[in-house]
This record gives C-alpha cells, sequence and structure tokens, in this order.
C-alpha cells in the first residue's frame, strides 16, 4: 500500500470512528438540490429534473440525477446515450436497473439485435416481464431448452409476462401444448382465484371444450346461485368445468355448503378423477381452516397429483391430529425440492421417531441441526444438542474497515442514508454486499452499526458462512429503553428483543406499507388505544416514531396481549402479527404442540414471523450469558379451544 493509499485507510478509519451525529449533519445546497432532482423524478417533470444536472456535480449520488433523467425519457433515449451511461456506471446498481428497463422497451418494440446483446450483460437474472421477453429472444434464435422453461412457467399460479405470450402461440400450435394443458393451467387459475387470467385461457379451448366466458363469471362470482341451478346442465365437459369452478369459489366462502352441494346429487356426475380433484379442493381449504375432516378428504383424493402447498397442507392438518403414519405419507410424496425443505425435513424426522425408526428420524434430525434457525434448533433439541454460539469472528481490521468504507457503492448507500432516501439506500447496500467474503461482510455489518444503520448491520452479519458475530446478528440498540419498559410491564427480555427485532430490526422511523410505525411496529388506531389505557398526554400519531414513545406503547399492547393469552408468548406473538381473534381461533380444540401450531396458522407471513419471533428470544437469551431455555419449551403446548367453524377463509 503506498503512501497516498495508506493516507485514504487512516482518513476512512478515523471518519469510521466519529459519532453519528457528524453524518447527521445539516445538509449541503448539493444534497438540497439531489431532494429536489428527486422530487422531480417522482412527479414526472423532466424539464425541472435537468435544471439540477449542474447542481449536483461533484456530488458522491451525481450518477443518480443522470440515471432518473434517462428513465424519464427512456422510449425516447438513443441507445448511444444510454450505452454512455451503462459504460461510465457499469458493474453498479444503477446500471443494472437501467439496462433491466431498456431491455423490456426492446423487447416491447421488437428490437432483438440490442436485446440479445444487452441481456448478456445482466448481472443477475430477469424477472417478471423481463423474463418473458428474454424467453422470446432465445426462442427466436431457436434456443431449445426455451419450451422446457415455457413449461415451467405454465405450471406456476400466475400472470404469465406479456412478453413470453408468442413463445405460447407457437407451442399452441406446434402442439406442444396441447388442450389437457390448457385445462390444468385454467384449473390452476382458478383454485388461486385468478379468474380474469382464467378468462383469458378459456378464450385458447376449442369451441367443444370451453366454457363461456359470461357463464364462467357468473360461476365464480355467485358460485351458490350457480350451482343452485345447475340441476342437469353437466352432460358436457364445460358445463361440468363451470360447476368445478363454483364449487372452488365457494368453498373458499362457505367450505360446507360447498361440500353439502357435491355431497347432494353432484359428486356422482364426475369422472372419478374429476372428483379426487374436488377432494382435494376441499382438502386444502378444510386444513387451512383446521377441520379434522380435511383428513379423511385428502385420502379420498389419494391418487390426485397434489400441488406442493396442497401436500403441504395435508401435513399441516395431519399434524394437528398427530396422526404421523399420514404425516410421512403426506410429506413423502411431495417433490424432491419441497421435501428437502428443513420444515419437512424435521416433521420428517418426527414422523419417524413416532413410528419408532428413530435411527432414520436422527439421521434427518442431522441434516439441520447445525442451522441457526427455527427447525435447526428443534432438530438440535431432538439429538439432545445444547445451543452453543459459534465462535465470535476477529474484530474487522483497519485494512478491512477502510476498503469496505471505501467502496464507491458504500459510499452511495451512506449518503442515500444520509439523506432519508432509505428504499435507494438499502438496494445500493445489496449490491454493495452481495458478493462479499465474510471477512467483509462483518467489516460492512460493523460499518452499518457505527452509523446506527440497525436493519443493515443485522441482515449483513446475518449472511455469513463460515465466520459469524452472533453480537452483530442479535443487536440491541435502544437496549436501556426497551429493558426499562420489559421490566416495568413484567415482560421477558429476550422476548420483547426477538420481536422488534423481527418488526422493524430496531428502526425507528421504519414505516410498513399497512401503515404501522416505529419499533415496534404499531398500527395508528392500536396506539391511540393504548395510549387512552395509559392516560398518556399529549398523544399524537407523529409521536409513534419517537423510540421512547414507541416502545412505551408497544410493550403495554405486548403485555396486554400476553394477558389475553395467560402468558403464553406463541399465541402473543401470533396475535400482535394477526390480531387475537385470529391467534385464538387457530387453536385446536385439545392440547396442542406449540411448534404444530405454528406450523399450521394459515397466514404464510405470521407463521414465518411467529417462527422467527421465539428463535431470536433464545439467541438474545443465550447472548446474555447463563443457560438458554430450549426452543421446544418456549414453544410449550397450546391450550385447547372452542370448537372449530366453517367460515370465510382468510
Amino acid at each position: 500500500m503506498g503512501p497516498a493509499a495508506s493516507w485514504r485507510a487512516i482518513v476512512a478509519v478515523i471518519l469510521l470512528a466519529l459519532p453519528a451525529a457528524v453524518f447527521a449533519a445539516g445538509r449541503s445546497s448539493q444534497d438540497n438540490a439531489l431532494l429536489a432532482a428527486r422530487d422531480a423524478f417522482v412527479s414526472g417533470d423532466g424539464f425541472k429534473l435537468a435544471g439540477y444536472v449542474e447542481k449536483v456535480r461533484g456530488h458522491a449520488l451525481q450518477s443518480y440525477v443522470a440515471f432518473w433523467g434517462l428513465r424519464l425519457r427512456l422510449e425516447q433515449a438513443s441507445p448511444q446515450e444510454l450505452r454512455d451511461f451503462l459504460s461510465r456506471n457499469e458493474g453498479t446498481v444503477l446500471a443494472e436497473q437501467l439496462r433491466r428497463d431498456w431491455l423490456v422497451v426492446l423487447g416491447k418494440k421488437g428490437q432483438w439485435d440490442l436485446f440479445g446483446e444487452e441481456v448478456a450483460a445482466l448481472v443477475r437474472e430477469a424477472d417478471s416481464d423481463l423474463a418473458g421477453y428474454a424467453l422470446q429472444e432465445r426462442w427466436r434464435r431457436q434456443d431449445p431448452s426455451v419450451f422446457a422453461e415455457m413449461r415451467s412457467l405454465w405450471k406456476t399460479p400466475r400472470r404469465l409476462p406479456e412478453g413470453c405470450m408468442p413463445v405460447v402461440e407457437a407451442m399452441l400450435q406446434s402442439g406442444e401444448l396441447a388442450t389437457r394443458d390448457l385445462r390444468d393451467r385454467f384449473r390452476l387459475l382458478v383454485r388461486a382465484n385468478l379468474i380474469a387470467e382464467a378468462r383469458q385461457v378459456v378464450e385458447r379451448l376449442s369451441l367443444d371444450q370451453a366454457p363461456s366466458a359470461i357463464q364462467l363469471d357468473v360461476a365464480a362470482v355467485s358460485p351458490a346461485g350457480f350451482l343452485e341451478r345447475a340441476g342437469d346442465r353437466l352432460e358436457t365437459a364445460p358445463e361440468r368445468e363451470l360447476a368445478i369452478v363454483a364449487l372452488a369459489c365457494l368453498s373458499r366462502t362457505d367450505l360446507q355448503r360447498a361440500v353439502g352441494f357435491w355431497n347432494g346429487g353432484l359428486r356422482e356426475r364426475f369422472p372419478p378423477e374429476d372428483q379426487r380433484y374436488i377432494w382435494a379442493i376441499f382438502a386444502t381449504h378444510g386444513a387451512r381452516r383446521h377441520l379434522p375432516e380435511a383428513v379423511d378428504w385428502f385420502t379420498k383424493a389419494e391418487e390426485t397429483q397434489l400441488t406442493d402447498e396442497q401436500a403441504a397442507w395435508r401435513v399441516r392438518i395431519a399434524l394437528r391430529q398427530e396422526n404421523w403414519p399420514e404425516v410421512k405419507n403426506a410429506i413423502e410424496r411431495m417433490s424432491p425440492a419441497e421435501r428437502d425443505r428443513p420444515s419437512w425435513i424435521y416433521w420428517l424426522g418426527r414422523s419417524l421417531f413416532a413410528l419408532g425408526n428413530r435411527e432414520a428420524g436422527r439421521a434427518l434430525f442431522g441434516r439441520i441441526a447445525g442451522e441457526h434457525h427455527f427447525y435447526g434448533r428443534l432438530a438440535a433439541e431432538e439429538l439432545e444438542m445444547p445451543l452453543k454460539l459459534p465462535p465470535k469472528a476477529a474484530a474487522p481490521t483497519r485494512g478491512e474497515m477502510a476498503e469496505v468504507a471505501g467502496r464507491a457503492g458504500m459510499k452511495r448507500a451512506l449518503a442515500l442514508f444520509r439523506l432519508g432516501l432509505r428504499k435507494e439506500a438499502v438496494t445500493e447496500w445489496l449490491w454493495t454486499v452481495r458478493s462479499m467474503d465474510d471477512r467483509f461482510l462483518l467489516a460492512a455489518a460493523e460499518l452499518a452499526r457505527r452509523n446506527r444503520i440497525w436493519d443493515r448491520a443485522i441482515n449483513t452479519a446475518d449472511r455469513t458462512v463460515g465466520e459469524h458475530d452472533f453480537t452483530l446478528r442479535y443487536l440491541v440498540p435502544y437496549r436501556d429503553l426497551l429493558s426499562s419498559h420489559a421490566r416495568r410491564r413484567s415482560i421477558e427480555e429476550p422476548l420483547l428483543f426477538g420481536l422488534v427485532r423481527q418488526e422493524s430490526r430496531f428502526i425507528a422511523d421504519a414505516r410498513s406499507s399497512a401503515g404501522a410505525l416505529g419499533l415496534m411496529q404499531l398500527m395508528p388506531e392500536t396506539a391511540r388505544l393504548v395510549a387512552r389505557k395509559m392516560g398518556l398526554r399529549g398523544y399524537h400519531p407523529s409521536r409513534l416514531i419517537r423510540p421512547e414513545t414507541n416502545a412505551a406503547l408497544g410493550a403495554c399492547y405486548l403485555r396486554n396481549v400476553l394477558d389475553g393469552f395467560q402468558g403464553n408468548p406463541v399465541l402473543a406473538a401470533a396475535a400482535y402479527n394477526a390480531g387475537p381473534g385470529r391467534a385464538r381461533k387457530w387453536r385446536d380444540t385439545k392440547s396442542i404442540e406449540g411448534a404444530i401450531y405454528i406450523e399450521s396458522i394459515p397466514f404464510t407471513e405470521t407463521r414465518e414471523y411467529v417462527k422467527k419471533v421465539m428463535t431470536n428470544a433464545v439467541y438474545y437469551e443465550a447472548l446474555s450469558g447463563g443457560e438458554p431455555r430450549s426452543l421446544k419449551s418456549r414453544l410449550g403446548r397450546i391450550d385447547g379451544g372452542p370448537e372449530l367453524k366453517n367460515g370465510t377463509e382468510e
């Protein structure tokens, strides 16, 4: 390292040691110009935006102003102008974003030569609409693998990208996609309640196979009325298909009524294959509602090829019944990729244990027991392996810190954070750390910590593979504040820390898409009610982003939720995320394991949330010293509730 480089490294380290307040100092005139340029971009005012180009020259984020300008006139900009920007900014996240946006424009215009040249420069795989155009470009080059990839897209329950439709047409004309494929996709989309997309598939069926588009809408919007009028109109395949649509839609809102229609004379009008298909639909909706009869309905669908989602719900309802042979059978029928997920590795191991094959069960637990997630911990505990935190990696060296801090992408990310442009800052940060090794990841995490960017510190430390620092993974900013409220409300500190980590990653001004605010992500209406109950004077929703106010209200609300569930942390976490009514409704009529309750939560977001909160609590307790309680003991058992009722699927 030469004298100049050495001096730059020393300066970088000195800057890193400065308090965060220095980085939050007043904005310069260039900062204000840059923020004004972004406002112009957001409002679509290209003329106003152009007036700021010279004002930000030399600013660390000047490339953003150029990017915003090109983005506003992407369809009018010349290839040379766009390529000049890409060349000047090659390797940056802005180049990647601009290239992706430009490729979509090129695909729409059918400029395939340019498209082929630029798509090869993408760093990451194309997604969404761009993926469709990328498939079409390869098809035009007669790439033989395109049809297989298109089949994979065809089997996903979502809208197909517009760019790949010429490929679909070619496959239909060549016979690569047949009538059966159209019917299967139609049913897939109906099950996913994507009726508009299903209608587009109907338009491609021959007249003798296609249900009426008008009747399709009737069956989907008024399924009960349609089934009441079905009568003898089930002689043709299109008529039966419409009845299947009505049964599938009705089962989402009134499952028992759908089953009543089915058993009241409809079932005998369908061939065995369709009967099994309908039983699988009923079984999946029934399992989501935790209805015991869903186990029998899955049995009636036995020969039907279940989707991975359906197979997962077959496992979950069998778990609720502690029907271990059925758990084993359902997991073994999953696709190899789905079966290899940690959750199903664990539950297959549990089923083998219960059925007496402990050696095979132990082998499965051993596959995930060293992993630091919910099922990794449960598997380790089945093997009686105590929790041992990985050795703390050596602190990043001055050289490592200077190297990370000196990267252009990191400088841009920090500048964006300083200006409050969090969305752009996180994107820049993720791009910059994407290919770092463990040592530089730890340095980047420490850099984030020193700059009080708590979520980046935690998430970046969480990416390491061989060297770890769990004090960074499980930071506790505002420890004194949170601890004081935990003591005041008699809440276990690790649980409170674990919940805040999952809710906001300790970002005080965090705002969710649903409108939740602050450290503990409180909805304004909930916060208002809690503030009134606490007698908090002078409360205003604007105070929710103040850590002191948010922690006080959040801890009080969490205490209320815990009290409503006799102190059960699993139910409280589920209630905190999805509401007390839902958490209560998801109980069984009998006592069940906490892990089974969690695995069978109908909402994916809440299911994963509760797993992470409870796992976080284990690690926070371990880091506090002493012997941590096992995850399984924390989960405990969930006492039975009232009888399950059929209702609208949420």
